[in-house]
């Protein structure tokens, strides 16, 4: 697919050469075609998105999401209004069943949602209320670069807390099972064991945006929001070209700064021999998380939930208590396989009836395993949904297993399975993918890095590629 330049041809230079098209390389192309620079964006696969993929992998008429669904934070961000996104927000974002058969759900609504939590009411609304009030401004110094922050009491309120770990800040606020697990389930999406310092952070930043934003699907796939990125491209004159593996960067049409939509494995790959060895040495040593074990399914009916609470949210938490979800985590970062995974599930079609045939749903969960693991996690994963949705089992029709090894030969920026591109604790959120100043600048000063391996790390965001651009505008290069 080719997305011309009116009046250009491929002889001519550009301003500004992408490699990669996934949602970090998509942004760093639009942010700089707003500020009227000229861009190629370059992608090896014959469609343009990665993890913002949507194809029929089991049956004819069933959409999967091959990586991400739930769009968390592009309500929140002023890139994604110009795009103008069909989004369709669930009456819940977020559910988490219990072994007795209840379900906690957290509401839009903070004071609602703390409504549930009994004795941890106050405590909820003390510690979630302000951030979900201000997310906006939150996100604006969070996931920024590097820099002073706009409200430091703002800040201060989400970074002192959120430097605990995840069961440090729960015994700290919370003292019922509801409040802890929420808390849990959230911080889990870390990819971190709990009791990691930094994790708090995580699950304050997961349940703030939940309340601000809602957690929503995009009507018709994910794929939906990388054809909408696409467009803005077009329309503000850039091009795209599809089908187009960049093997050298002497392959390129002149340009004047790539930026490479690569984790550090990929930028080594294809400009090592052009970085200093120090900065390279750095780039070797680069850490990767643990990986995700994915099955996708097509099903008769609608997930059988003991509670009805589960069938009000798109997104859904299966892990029981948080002691229980913290031991799941604990072993994969001793490199073993939990017998009972926490289980992040997504349920789209409850809500966007457009990704299936009338009456039948697809859905899909994963789990968190060793970097590479190379074991299948079917049985553990579908036990977890029986386990608080008996006769799920009954409804599969088809599914399909994504290992880590999987995931990374469809997207090789999840290096082992790794969905965040990169490990992503205090380290590694410092550090990203060295410790600089301007972690989107190499020594080279054609080059730049813009993929979910720079602040603020891995997620369905787009701002690694945005800070690339505008660190790349700031540059002498442009």
């Amino acid at each position: 697919m080719r997305r011309p330049l009116a009046g250009r041809n491929s002889t001519d230079r550009y301003d500004a050469v992408v490699v990669g098209s996934g949602p970090n390389g998509l942004a760093a192309a639009i942010t700089l075609a707003e500020a009227g620079r000229s861009v190629l964006v370059l992608e090896a696969a014959g469609k343009a998105g990665g993890g913002l993929r949507t194809e029929e992998l089991l049956e004819p008429g069933f959409r999967h999401d091959v990586c991400s669904t739930i769009m968390a934070l592009p309500p929140l961000l002023p890139f994604f209004a110009p795009l103008k996104l069909d989004l369709v927000t669930p009456p819940t974002p977020l559910a988490h069943p219990f072994d007795d058969g209840t379900a906690l759900v957290a509401d839009r609504s903070v004071t609602q949602t703390a409504s549930r939590l009994r004795g941890d009411a106050n405590a909820y609304r003390r510690l979630i209320g302000p951030l979900a009030e201000r997310m906006p401004e939150l996100l604006a110094m969070v996931m920024g670069p590097p820099r002073l922050p706009g409200d430091p009491l703002l800040l201060l309120r989400f970074g002192l807390p959120g430097l605990l770990s995840a069961l440090s800040l729960a015994g700290i606020f919370f003292q019922e099972r509801e409040a802890r697990a929420l808390l849990a389930g959230a911080a889990a999406h870390s990819l971190l064991a709990l009791d990691e310092a930094g994790t708090g952070a995580m699950g304050m930043l997961m349940l703030a945006s939940a309340h601000a934003g809602g957690w929503p699907v995009a009507r018709g796939g994910s794929a939906s929001v990388a054809e909408a990125m696409t467009r803005r491209l077009g329309e503000l004159g850039g091009e795209l070209q599809c089908d187009h593996p960049v093997t050298s960067l002497e392959s390129l049409p002149e340009h004047r700064v790539v930026l490479l939509d690569l984790v550090p494995k990929g930028v080594l790959e294809l400009v090592g021999a052009r970085l200093p060895q120090p900065y390279r040495a750095d780039l070797e040593t680069y850490r990767h998380g643990p990986g995700a074990f994915k099955l996708d399914w097509t099903l008769d009916g609608p997930i059988p939930w003991r509670s009805a609470e589960c069938a009000r949210a798109a997104t859904v938490h299966l892990g029981g208590t948080m002691e229980e979800i913290a031991e799941s985590e604990l072993q994969v970062a001793k490199g073993r396989h939990p017998a009972r995974p926490f289980v992040l599930l997504t349920q789209p079609t409850l809500f966007d009836r457009t990704r299936a045939q009338d009456g039948k749903h697809v859905a899909w969960a994963y789990c968190h395993v060793p970097n590479g693991s190379e074991v299948d996690m079917t049985a553990p994963i579908e036990a977890q949904v029986e386990r608080f949705a008996p006769g799920f089992g009954d409804l599969i029709r088809r599914r399909s297993a994504w290992s880590p090894r999987r995931l990374e030969a469809e997207e090789p920026n999840c290096v082992g399975g790794d969905v965040m591109g990169g490990r992503m604790d205090l380290r590694g959120l410092l550090a990203r993918p060295v410790l600089s100043l301007n972690p989107y600048a190499t020594p080279d000063e054609k080059l730049f890095i813009c993929s979910a391996a720079t602040p603020p790390g891995g997620g369905i965001h787009g701002m690694c590629g945005v800070n690339a651009a505008r660190a790349v505008l700031r540059s002498r290069r442009l």
